[in-house]
């Protein structure tokens, strides 16, 4: 299944739920989707779908309007519906039905309350010509031309047109089938999109994942600027790491480009001589892993590089004053390397420490991240992240939006995660509280700790530190959505819990009584796994509901003898 991630207008939670309700098989559906999901119309997509799935039973309120609503099932969905109705019914010219259409959406009561009028009566001059023959001329009774005259006064204030419609679904349709089809270009393209936002990226880096579509740490040699796309997985970008600017990645892709990859890290640093590849730009190139497909581990380049730079640049000067090294009189590259370049050669960073790195330079984490392997716990202890809390968002003016109805201000919510940043701030009162930023698999969310918790909680407060917080969500306008803590623990690791029951060796009888014990305690509210094991290796056996004295039972049950 296609997930809404990175195709245009359709990512928010609640025209998901539209398209997924009204099931379009036509552009002409999707341009009328793009058009629906906006403040007024919305109160027209119930009965759109409604009428799409039964299209006899659309109801106009005059036969009149049949030819032009009936392609939007009998709503009014477009201006340019406005304009066709009361040039059909009214006879207005094309100039004069763009002049209604304009007044009613900007609200023009005293234009609106005259054109009323000419629509349902018409328009004669001083000589008694027609100029707007109007509805009951042309056969319309009054009370069906006011109600149609209400329904479009009142559409008109959101109404969009549909030639702006129609571009978006256009775009909308080619990212879903870009999508469906080639998910590994527009992602990398989406992710383009958004560097630099890292509210944004780590939602489409976790969508990549769950395409399996593969994210590759940079690479010196196979990076260029942005994201590119390499044999179905997605290259970062050079571009994409701190401290390492525009200036440096085009002279550092001139350089591949030209003369070929770089054979090592002293080769690179010899043939990268230009001011803005400077000796923070190689440490930050080290730190995201960019020479990670060279042999020295990224402790030993950090330990090593200034060093190796410096020896490089003397040897510059040296050339350029006429001096000659022992290194010049006749020695193989490779003899010449080894005694040229002393690396301080270490053991690796721990995962944590690389991860930590990762983080630091490309402001999320490629090679894995901490929370990734506590994804199950996370899931199973809280009840929003922060992909919800985008979500509501975006949902904050969408009253049909399960996400919306789901949570309220000042709701008890768990909320998960990683521990970015922790600001300290003394109030009025002289009183501490801290804001405390916590990141989970999807972004960040605000946490705020007043003194009362702040003292109970500070030694959890740590950065790196993974917790679980439990506090009152904050939704207000024009605000993102935070939570005002309550409870601060550390998140811990689950073990999944299961019962073995080896039957190794029992009899028939014994195994029979076994089996319906098992029958008995299956019900609605099983606690724990159940794995059989016999002469074959251990194989499920469905699930229980597990206390105390069941254990003993089945103790007894499993007694040999």
């Amino acid at each position: 299944m296609v997930r809404p991630f990175g195709i245009f207008q359709f990512e928010s939670a609640g025209m998901t739920k539209f398209m997924k309700e009204l099931k379009p098989d036509s552009l002409e559906d999707i341009i009328a989707g793009v058009s629906l999901y906006r403040p007024g119309p919305m109160d027209q997509i119930p009965r759109y779908i409604q009428n799409k799935l039964n299209p006899e039973h659309a109801i106009y309120t005059h036969p009149s309007l049949e030819p032009i609503l009936n392609v939007t099932y009998g709503c009014m969905v477009y201006q340019e519906q406005v304009m066709q109705i009361v040039r059909d019914l009214a006879g207005y010219s094309l100039g004069r039905a763009d002049l209604v259409r304009r007044a009613m959406g900007k609200k023009k009561l005293d234009v609106m309350a005259k054109e009323r009028e000419i629509f349902i009566h018409g328009e004669v001059d001083e000589s008694g010509n027609i100029i707007v023959p109007g509805c009951v001329r042309n056969g319309i009774d009054e009370e069906s031309a006011n109600k149609i005259f209400d329904e479009m006064a009142e559409f008109a204030k959101y109404a969009f047109n549909k030639s702006h419609a129609a571009a978006y679904a256009v775009v909308s349709y080619r990212t879903a089938y870009i999508k469906a089809y080639f998910p590994e270009a527009l992602l990398a393209a989406t992710l383009n999109s958004f560097l630099g936002n890292l509210d944004k990226i780590p939602m489409y880096i976790d969508e990549c994942r769950d395409l399996n579509i593969k994210i590759l740490k940079p690479d010196i040699n196979k990076s260029n600027s942005m994201f590119t796309i390499e044999d179905g997985a997605i290259r970062f970008g050079l571009g994409s790491i701190k401290n390492v600017g525009l200036q440096a990645i085009d002279e550092i892709v001139r350089e591949r480009e030209k003369n070929g990859d770089f054979e090592s890290f002293t080769d690179f640093c010899e043939r990268i001589q230009d001011a803005s590849v400077n000796k923070k730009c190689v440490e930050s190139l080290i730190k995201a892993g960019a020479f990670d497909s060279f042999e020295q581990t990224r402790k030993t380049l950090i330990q090593s590089f200034e060093e190796i730079i410096d020896t490089i640049q003397d040897g510059i000067k040296r050339a350029y004053s006429g001096q000659i090294s022992m290194f010049d009189l006749g020695e193989s590259r490779e003899e010449t390397e080894k005694h040229k370049y002393i690396f301080n050669v270490s053991d690796e960073y721990t995962d944590k420490e690389l991860l930590s790195m990762e983080k630091e330079m490309l402001g999320i984490y490629i090679s894995g991240h901490p929370l990734e392997k506590l994804k199950k716990d996370i899931s199973s202890q809280t009840n929003i992240d922060t992909l919800r809390m985008r979500e509501l968002i975006e949902s904050d003016e969408e009253s049909e939006s399960n996400t919306g109805a789901r949570y309220k201000d000042g709701q008890i919510v768990k909320y998960a995660g990683i521990i970015t940043s922790i600001k300290k701030k003394f109030t009025k009162k002289n009183t501490i509280m801290a804001f405390v930023t916590i990141e989970d698999l999807y972004g960040q969310a605000e946490i705020i700790t007043f003194e009362n918790c702040y003292m109970q909680f500070q030694d959890k407060l740590i950065e790196e530190n993974i917790v679980l917080v439990t506090g009152r969500l904050s939704l207000r306008e024009e605000e993102p959505p935070s939570i005002v803590a309550m409870n601060i623990e550390d998140l811990v690791e689950r073990k999944e819990r299961k019962l073995e029951l080896d039957i190794r060796g029992l009899d028939d009888d014994k195994k029979e009584r076994l089996r319906g014990a098992l029958r008995f305690f299956m019900g609605d509210r099983n606690n724990i796994r159940v794995e059989i094991i016999d002469e074959e290796g251990s194989k499920p056996c469905g699930a229980i509901f597990l206390i105390k004295d069941t254990v003993e039972e089945f103790k007894e049950l499993l007694r040999r003898g």
